[in-house]
């Protein structure tokens, strides 16, 4: 009896999981969060930039994990046009030098996860 309740109780676990896995799915891919310790290194950001490359991207990052239920081209017009506002907002605080390489890790990024 004991092994055929560790059995169900593994069996639901594993079942748990892989429904919880293909639910979160979507979610996941719309969260493009970064270490923001490590993209200032990579940037050579000095602190206020830092504060507000942070402020900017969570804002992004927020309205793209909202976009997660929209379906068809509109979600995908609505990705591009939220990718404007980002790339517009970071121009305003970052040089050219590094506003061009944040726009090339965000595209590569966005390009990976299939945005």
């Amino acid at each position: 009896m004991k092994k055929f309740i560790v059995t169900l109780v593994a069996m639901m676990a594993v079942t748990f999981s892989f429904a919880e896995t293909n639910s979160s799915k979507v979610d996941r891919r719309f969260d493009v969060s970064c270490n923001m310790d490590r993209l200032a290194e990579v940037l050579a950001l000095d602190e206020d930039q830092t504060d507000a490359v942070e402020a900017i991207h969570n804002s992004f990052n927020t309205e793209l994990q909202s976009l997660a239920s929209v379906r068809g081209p509109l979600q995908r017009h609505l990705v591009h046009q939220a990718v404007r506002k980002d790339a517009s907002k970071m121009k305003n605080v970052l040089n050219e030098k590094q506003f061009g390489l944040y726009m090339r890790i965000m595209l590569n990024t966005l390009r990976n996860r299939h945005l």
